[in-house]
């Protein structure tokens, strides 16, 4: 991927780490256009199949050279299991995450493949190798962009797409979220250490910053049982329960 001339399709681009990204990507002298349901070039609801295939339509029809597809949007929430009414969220959560991860993927596939050069970039998070129990369904859809994109990997070898994964750790999109969670690490450095790696050629398989490595390789390295514990305690947060 030549980040200093693709065209590249933000999705989830208006905010956080979709529009850092699209903003990266023009300022390396890419042509950029973003996605999303609002405040973006191409409105887009990857929850709706047939406003994704709109927006394949109207990006191809005004840059048919399209060669790179950036799949950000994406929904987190906490969850109360012991609520059953947290159902609701947990298929909202998947069907944004994962599904719709799928829909844009399908949309653009035959598109990159008459190419015979092109890449998807799906985004994931620290939390599908390490969960957040606060957050379960988050983790499991981010979980199965994970699988989903090793899948994509292998089925399009031999075409000439290629798949990287974006793996973020917690990120301070917004000057709040840097009081809420002061481990969270700064956009701007977030986004040197993966402009840097998209730059590397061949595109790594997994854009790995150095802040999301404990959450990557937790269970290599042994850590895995008692970091998913010490999360655990923000269980805490919830109505009427406490943690042993």
């Amino acid at each position: 991927m030549d980040i200093t001339k693709s065209t590249v399709f933000v999705v989830g681009g208006s905010t956080g780490i979709g529009a850092g990204l699209a903003r990266r990507f023009a300022a390396a002298g890419s042509t950029v256009v973003t996605g999303a349901r609002r405040n973006a070039d191409v409105v887009i609801d990857v929850t709706d199949s047939a406003s994704v295939l709109r927006a394949r339509d109207r990006v191809l029809a005004s840059h048919p050279e399209l060669s790179a597809v950036v799949i950000s949007a994406g929904l987190m929430a906490t969850e109360d299991l012991w609520d059953p009414a947290h159902f609701d969220t947990a298929r909202t959560t998947v069907e944004t995450n994962l599904l719709g991860t799928i829909r844009v993927v399908d949309a653009f596939t035959p598109h990159l493949r008459e190419r015979g050069a092109g890449t998807f970039v799906t985004v994931t998070s620290g939390i599908a190798f390490l969960p957040f129990p606060l957050m379960p369904s988050y983790a499991a859809s981010k979980a199965g962009v994970h699988a989903y994109s090793e899948a994509l990997r292998a089925q399009l070898a031999g075409t000439g797409v290629e798949v990287a994964e974006l793996v973020p750790p917690a990120v301070a999109t917004v000057a709040e979220a840097k009081a809420m969670n002061p481990s969270a690490l700064d956009l701007g450095d977030f986004l040197d250490e993966v402009m840097a790696q998209l730059a590397e050629n061949p595109t790594p398989r997994e854009i790995l910053v150095e802040g999301v490595l404990m959450h990557r390789w937790a269970e290599r390295d042994g850590t895995y049982d008692a970091l998913v514990r010490r999360r655990s305690a923000a269980l805490a947060n919830l109505p009427g329960r406490s943690v042993r």
